[in-house]
């Protein structure tokens, strides 16, 4: 049996003081609020902190709510209270379903969607106990020098598995960033690196206070598929975000974004679609710049060969959906 080591529980009273601690801590620190991947990566050896600062009682991470900007997620809200919120269900059903499709329903309830959007990177070589890691030799991730999967990579290739990131970031979602000195806003997609390491784009002490999901989002009509091994538990393979606008039958704006083909949502150029009466033609055509640019390689469940095919096939579906067509195949 795993066990996790010794640290330093701190309970922050408010969203400054933890964001002040892991400031004064420096790299010994690391926040946690659901923890179903810091705990089990802590038993594993892959995080190593001295101190966990407590993010799950903060009432400044909580709350979804319509503002004038749109709608207010708190950072903190659990995975299963934003798949059955009826505002989300109502205005953003690819977020539902994103959220709904996370993991297990135990792990919904206490995982959060902040820790979602920020997962932890995966890989077979990586997420795997402190022993089985000694005895490869370890990888470039953690303790190694090189990368498993591609030796001659200059670069971790540890894949970005989240849901929820890339139905947000098709909806052009911003995020609001809390540090020791105040507060930023930014862009969700800009906060993503195509580095296996160093993944996120925003200074280790600050946390993620809220998402906001703009109000013209909305108007989109969106969805989010997943492909995975078993129908629960596991970890996208692949995931679709698609967000469409229409003016009466013509498609006024499209964004397409995956996830789990590499270290970072990749977004699709869907370009094609805007402008004009989408059509079948104009879907197939989507599908082959979709699977252009994917590239899942083989550091994760299911042949990567397979992965790349079924981009296309998934983001036909995902759009022939959207658009109300029937496709003879796939």
């Amino acid at each position: 049996m795993l066990r996790l080591p010794d640290f330093d529980y701190v309970r922050p009273k408010s969203l400054k003081d933890a964001a002040a601690a892991l400031a004064d801590f420096g790299p010994d620190a690391m926040a946690v609020a659901g923890g179903t991947d810091v705990y089990p990566k802590m038993k594993r050896g892959q995080f190593t902190p001295r101190h966990v600062i407590s993010l799950r009682s903060l009432p400044e991470l909580k709350g979804i709510r319509a503002e004038k900007e749109g709608l207010r997620i708190g950072a903190g809200e659990t995975l299963t209270h934003i798949a059955r919120n009826s505002i989300v269900a109502e205005r953003f059903p690819a977020l539902a379903q994103a959220a709904g499709l996370v993991s297990t329903p135990q792990l919904r309830n206490v995982g959060t969607i902040g820790g979602n959007v920020f997962v932890d990177t995966r890989c077979n070589y990586y997420d795997q106990s402190f022993f089985w890691r000694e005895a490869a030799g370890f990888c470039l991730k953690k303790d190694g020098d090189i990368c498993l999967v591609a030796p001659k990579s200059r670069r971790c290739l540890a894949v970005f598995s989240s849901d929820t990131a890339p139905v947000l970031c098709s909806l052009n979602a911003v995020a609001v960033l809390a540090g020791p000195k105040g507060s930023r806003r930014i862009a969700l997609e800009r906060l993503y690196r195509n580095d296996g390491i160093d993944f996120l784009a925003k200074k280790n002490h600050e946390l993620l206070q809220a998402i906001i999901v703009p109000g013209r989002a909305a108007e989109s009509r969106n969805i989010y598929l997943k492909l995975r091994r078993r129908g629960s538990f596991d970890f996208p393979v692949l995931g679709v975000a698609a967000a469409l606008q229409f003016k009466k039958d013509a498609c006024t704006a499209a964004k397409i974004v995956l996830t789990a083909v590499d270290s970072a949502p990749v977004a699709v150029d869907a370009s094609l679609l805007e402008g004009a009466v989408i059509t079948r033609e104009r879907i197939e055509a989507v599908g082959d710049a979709a699977a252009r640019v994917s590239h899942p390689v083989d550091n994760a469940d299911m042949d990567y060969w397979y992965r790349k095919r079924m981009t296309k096939v998934y983001v036909m579906r995902a759009l022939a959906q959207l658009a109300g067509l029937e496709l003879k195949h796939p």
